[in-house]
């Protein structure tokens, strides 16, 4: 494959999940969380939107039904395998990982990997998939390295009761092939649950040569084996804890290279989760007197300023006037956050950055999942944020400006497209305003639209400092 050709997957992976709400229900998606081995999020009882036989009790399912959610942060630790001590004295790797699943009839999301669903029944899928590949060395070289990526293929999957069973074949953006079959075993009780998995992974030769001999020593094609336990503890509400433990023992051609250092690769994750609460599921009715679904129209303006200045309203405006529009969609998964009152929406949404006398037009797509929490002064308001996943087409300029820094000391051997996503809002119940129960689920306000690459702390984000904000006004419309 191209590298233009994973550019153009990359977006249409990210957002044909949410296609098949109320532009086309044909439509499915990709990118992440029914457990993963490099991310461990443990499946846990989800509940689902359901019709109730009763006619008074019978509700429309959505556009986008959700079947599960979840979303989660945590730190990855793993092992650094290579002959590094000449260079580095780094002999682990650590990652912050925000993380989201989803799931519907279409495709799912589990944490770092995810599949659109080209074929399914009860207990086999046939998926086009994606997952996280991690290079782990010294992270004051993965910018410049650079060898850690989403890689895409094509996945089958076997359920069987508490079994999965999965075999998929990928490619990175060079046509560098590798597979993995993988067995875990789902146990479950009030509180735990504990996942044991084994993987086989089978790498050719020229993905062993590139990424463990560094195209200077020959490895040739080879297997590795990995095993390991993820788990998650339910604390309270929609409070999890989560983790990982696993093991990866490389073939000994691979261990005989001289830029190879460690046989054994030890991996762990820690990190906390928000799932549906298995003692209130969240189930739709008719009588529910709350808001199912929604779209959002905003248009945005660039600025240079950084959200604690933003905030602060010393805000700086962008000399070259750089504007963009989005498209959101909502879906309701929760109306409860920790017992508080907060309605939870799972949320993907398309952007259209205009071009300028810097930039050409350039495309962004988004999957998160949203909370509002509702209070009245005067008129009803609401306060926002959202936390998720954004992959641009190509750097914006406010962007790539933000990257260098103004006194170079951030300039980055490589930009990346793909960030972590955070929208704070502020809107007011128009309906309310003007005494209109017509406009009643109508709202009016004011986002913030913040990418960023979490202080240079992930290398699922380039290891980058920095991003971009826009200030953005919207409309949104309940349904």
């Amino acid at each position: 494959m191209s590298r233009s050709f994973h550019h153009i997957m990359h977006l249409v992976c990210i957002f044909s999940l949410s296609s098949s709400l109320a532009f086309a229900q044909n439509v499915a998606s990709i990118l992440n969380l029914p457990q993963v081995q490099q991310v461990p999020v443990v499946e846990t009882t989800q509940s689902e939107n359901v019709d109730v036989e009763s006619d008074e009790l019978k509700v429309e399912q959505p556009a986008l039904a959700v079947s599960e959610w979840g979303i989660a942060i945590g730190i990855r630790r793993a092992d650094i395998p290579f002959a590094v001590s000449d260079v580095s004295d780094d002999t682990e790797v650590y990652d912050i990982l925000p993380l989201i699943r989803f799931k519907n009839d279409y495709g799912f999301i589990n944490g770092l990997e995810g599949g659109i669903h080209l074929w399914k029944d009860t207990q086999h899928q046939i998926n086009v998939y994606s997952r996280f590949r991690f290079h782990d060395i010294p992270k004051e070289f993965q910018n410049e390295v650079l060898a850690q990526s989403f890689d895409f293929g094509l996945q089958y999957r076997y359920f069987d009761g508490p079994w999965k069973h999965d075999i998929a074949v990928l490619s990175d953006d060079y046509k560098r092939v590798y597979g993995f079959t993988r067995t875990q075993y789902s146990w479950q009780n009030a509180s735990w649950t504990l996942t044991p998995f084994a993987e086989l992974k089978w790498k050719s030769a020229d993905f062993n040569d590139h990424y463990y001999g560094f195209d200077l020593e020959d490895a040739g094609a080879g297997v590795s084996i990995s095993g390991g336990v993820k788990g998650a503890y339910h604390v309270t509400s929609n409070l999890h804890l989560i983790g990982q433990f696993g093991v990866t023992r490389l073939e000994n051609s691979v261990y005989d290279l001289e830029s190879v250092e460690k046989n054994y690769q030890l991996e762990s994750f820690l990190g906390v989760a928000f799932y549906p609460d298995p003692d209130k599921p969240f189930i739709k009715t008719a009588k529910k007197d709350s808001n199912d679904e929604y779209l959002r129209l905003a248009h945005g303006w660039a600025t240079p300023s950084n959200i604690g200045d933003i905030l602060k309203f010393h805000t700086k405006r962008d000399t070259e006037n750089n504007q963009m529009s989005s498209v959101f969609y909502g879906t309701q998964i929760a109306d409860s956050l920790l017992t508080l009152p907060i309605d939870l929406y799972f949320t993907p949404g398309l952007v259209w950055h205009y071009n300028s006398d810097v930039q050409n037009d350039i495309a962004e797509a988004i999957i998160a999942i949203k909370a509002f929490y509702t209070f009245e002064f005067g008129p009803r308001w609401r306060v926002g944020i959202a936390e998720g996943l954004s992959y641009v087409s190509e750097v914006t300029y406010i962007e790539g400006k933000d990257f260098e820094g103004e006194d170079g000391k951030r300039d980055y051997e490589n930009s990346s497209k793909l960030l972590n996503y955070l929208d704070f809002s502020l809107d007011v119940n128009v309906g309310d305003i003007f005494n209109n129960k017509a406009l009643a689920k109508t709202w009016l306000g004011y986002s913030i639209h913040h990418r960023s690459g979490i202080f240079e702390s992930s290398s699922v984000f380039g290891r980058i400092k920095g991003g971009s904000n826009y200030q953005t006004i919207y409309l949104q419309w309940h349904f």
